[in-house]
């Protein structure tokens, strides 16, 4: 089992409304510590019952999307059902999940929708941040980034191979990204119960999880800031951008620079670089086999965790019908051919082509409720098309319909704004993500 942590929930019988937490990749419930206590500020005791699933910590992310989204389904069910018990019921939820927690959440409503307790209770927030919706698969040429997508996914057990996008998803001959935006699935259902949608996605320097695919968008355009100008909310500059307008090309480009000023500058520039990039030749091979033994125990420890699962000896009760409608058959036939067809590795697509020129799965959406939910622009005609599989750009169009409001975060002050984005840890470098949990509790989330 994960390590023993100390107790973050915080539970009063008079508050009808839950909110759940869920750490992302490698967490702890205590990454969590700083939204779960703002929330406290904001909220009292009386008003909002605070959940922080601890039931994936540390190397059990490693086990996947599903087996974390049915251990953080049954440490939901089972507080619900001891308050029911206790003559308390939660009539309200709100889920909230960061990083690879975005993603176990929703798998979670998903099975919360289909074991009926959405009749039961409301669903009102549904926040993300710094969730790869779209999984990690670098859209960029050159042998670093295919060597990327090729290791990075068979370093991190079944979560790596989920992120990337190269597993196979039950019987469904797709990915289980794929499976969890498809708009038959009942985790699309589920997220369309939520009263709000939001997302927080960092604009640059987040390595784990970049801005295209934490904003549920085919276009990165704050590649070249400088090349751009930037729209900030007045109340929260200027952190966080304009979700209805965030970014335009500038007008006029900066004037070059004379050459030998240019020269100067990469010199100096150089100079400055030569000792980290000493150290880091010196370093780089022996953390690449520490880190890829490491993996590999880890591998193997979580693939026996997700057997003894799959034997019934962890969890059960949740393997029922993901695709509604009697899909799943034919879902299974065009991802084959989806993923055979998706084999390209250009960065960006040719200004002619669009990703909304795909002829639409109709029969996905077959008998399907319509809803009536306004789409987010994504300005694609400013910026160009990433080069992202045809999966990806069906993911997008399905998210998108559903609506989420995508906030861009631009935090300055540190160059780990992954962490930083919820203020993982209390550091001096961390206090423009207070800003982000500040905005986010007074403009975002509903009691």
């Amino acid at each position: 089992m994960p390590a023993v942590e100390p107790e973050r929930t915080s539970l009063d019988p008079k508050a009808d409304h839950l909110c759940v937490l869920v750490h992302g990749l490698w967490g702890t419930p205590g990454h969590l510590d700083y939204l779960a206590k703002s929330l406290r500020e904001k909220h009292p005791e009386d008003k909002l019952n605070i959940l922080v699933a601890k039931s994936n910590s540390g190397t059990y992310t490693y086990d996947g999307i599903e087996t974390g989204g049915e251990r953080v389904t049954q440490e939901v069910e089972e507080l619900l059902e001891q308050l029911i018990k206790a003559g308390t019921p939660i009539a309200k939820l709100s889920i909230v999940g960061y990083s690879l927690g975005g993603l176990i959440a929703r798998y979670a409503i998903g099975l919360l929708y289909s074991k009926g307790w959405f009749e039961k209770i409301k669903p009102i927030n549904f926040t993300t941040f710094a969730t790869p919706h779209l999984g990690v698969r670098t859209p960029l040429r050159g042998y670093h980034s295919q060597l990327w997508n090729a290791f990075g996914a068979r370093t991190l057990s079944s979560s790596g191979r989920q992120l990337f996008t190269i597993d196979t998803f039950r019987d469904t001959n797709r990915p289980i990204l794929s499976v969890l935006a498809d708009p038959s699935s009942i985790f699309i259902r589920a997220l369309s119960e939520f009263k709000t949608r939001n997302l927080y996605a960092n604009i640059i320097n987040d390595r784990s999880a970049p801005y295209y695919t934490t904003a549920i968008s085919s276009t990165d355009p704050f590649v070249d800031l400088d090349a751009v100008d930037i729209r900030t909310l007045n109340s929260y500059s200027p952190t966080i951008l304009d979700p209805d307008n965030p970014v335009s090309p500038k007008s006029t480009k900066e004037p070059l620079q004379p050459f030998y000023t240019r020269l100067s500058s990469s010199g100096q520039s150089l100079l400055t670089r030569i000792p980290l990039y000493t150290a880091l030749i010196a370093l780089i091979p022996v953390a690449t086999v520490a880190w890829t033994i490491n993996s590999g125990i880890q591998s193997f420890r979580s693939n026996k965790r997700i057997q003894l699962h799959e034997q019934g000896k962890g969890l059960d009760g949740y393997r029922i019908p993901l695709l509604m409608n009697g899909n799943s058959a034919r879902s299974a036939v065009s991802g084959a051919f989806r993923r055979v067809n998706s084999a390209h590795g250009q960065d960006y697509l040719p200004e002619s082509q669009d990703d909304d020129s795909d002829e639409e799965d109709e029969g996905a959406e077959e008998n399907l409720p319509k809803l009536e939910l306004k789409r987010t622009s994504s300005r694609k005609a400013d910026f160009p098309t990433l080069a992202l599989s045809v999966e990806q750009f069906e993911m997008i169009r399905n998210l998108d319909n559903v609506g989420f409001k995508k906030y861009p975060v631009h935090i300055r002050n540190h160059r780990h704004t992954h962490a930083a984005v919820i203020v993982r840890m209390q550091k001096p470098g961390f206090d423009e993500g207070k800003v982000v949990v500040r905005h986010w509790l007074d403009e975002a989330f509903e009691l």
